[in-house]
């Protein structure tokens, strides 16, 4: 069995029931979630042996996070316990022209205050095959950066594939800042995951002259950043997610796959149209995905439309995880999805 560890901050979600606005909710609904915290449950969800790697409070919701992960089958053996509070964050979920939006209350977090040598990175990836991170955690500051750093030279050391989801968060840092410390963690990471905003902040890397707001894709600009991303960098592989935003609740969703090992060509997978439930956890489904797609299929391209057809499952989940099997995904895959009951 393939055994995967990711690493970063899990947060306590606190989201309005509905579609409600924050100042007419007097109530919230409670979950868990954070980027490499869900690529580890879709994977353990999947099948895989997937590793969790984090700092959480010793207090009942440090708990409470610790055991949302290990009740999906997440291994925790590496989480470490302490610092004084679980990051928060607070969500509005949109409905057709009025966008969802996301207010951060994560300073000061546990993971943000981690002492990166307090982590044995030999014994965490003894025996791993992949290594996944976001450039969400890094951007959490100083000590969170340094942590990815010694996990990529630790994973590298220990021969597993690093794969790297570019995630820029404009509340988190700036372009200059992003630029200034992911530049040089791209030499350890060999599957860059993005998305056309992704590339440009934090790589500064543009992509054509795709207009994400009017729902308008230029396919040969996401080719030619694909390129120049492997070109650049020496990727194995370069996936571009590929989202046309209809509005809060339509989504055209497909992605574009660079892996010239099997074909000089970048591969564009299916296209879906998704009546959105919660696209939180999208581009996480993916990575996940194509984590499990690159492990287990025959080809690059099978991966690719695994991992497409898993994010769009994920849009109709409520929650950061996407509580799919792997069954589940391939029938997608092989059907286009009807929708229809299942009897």
């Amino acid at each position: 069995m393939k055994k995967i560890v990711t690493f970063g901050e899990i947060m306590l979600r606190l989201s309005t029931p509905g579609f409600k606005r924050f100042v007419q909710s007097d109530q919230f609904d409670v979950s868990y979630g954070g980027g490499e915290a869900n690529v580890a449950v879709a994977l353990a969800g999947y099948g895989l042996e997937s590793y969790f790697v984090t700092h959480l409070p010793e207090h009942e919701i440090g708990e409470a996070a610790l055991q949302s992960v290990r009740r999906y089958g997440v291994r925790t053996d590496h989480i470490l316990r302490g610092g004084e509070r679980l990051g928060v964050y607070f969500l509005e979920t949109g409905a057709s022209q009025r966008a969802s939006k996301v207010i951060y209350d994560r300073s000061r977090s546990a993971v943000c205050e981690l002492d990166a040598s307090l982590v044995d990175w030999d014994a965490v990836f003894e025996g791993k095959d992949w290594f996944h991170w976001t450039g969400i955690t890094p951007a959490l500051g100083q000590k969170p950066a340094q942590a990815v750093k010694d996990a990529c030279v630790a994973a590298k050391k220990a021969g597993a594939t690093v794969s790297c989801d570019l995630n820029f968060r404009a509340k988190l840092w700036t372009e200059k800042e992003a630029q200034a410390v992911m530049n040089p963690l791209m030499e350890y990471v060999d599957v860059c995951i993005a998305n056309e905003e992704d590339a440009q902040r934090s790589l500064g890397f543009e992509a054509g002259s795709t207009d994400i707001e009017a729902a308008e894709l230029d396919e040969e600009g996401y080719v030619t950043l694909a390129r120049a991303l492997k070109k650049e960098y020496g990727f194995e592989t370069v996936a571009i997610t590929l989202r046309e935003s209809f509005s809060a609740s339509m989504n055209g969703w497909s992605a574009l796959l660079h892996d010239d090992k099997e074909c000089k060509v970048p591969q564009r997978s299916t296209r879906y149209e998704i009546d959105i439930v919660d696209r939180v956890g999208g581009g996480d489904s993916f990575a996940s995905g194509l984590i499990y797609g690159l492990l287990t299929k025959e080809n690059s391209n099978d991966a690719l439309e695994f991992a497409v057809a898993a994010s769009c499952l994920k849009h109709t989940i409520p929650g950061d995880f996407n509580l799919v099997r792997a069954d589940e995904v391939e029938k997608l895959v092989k059907s286009g999805g009807s929708g229809r009951v299942e009897r």
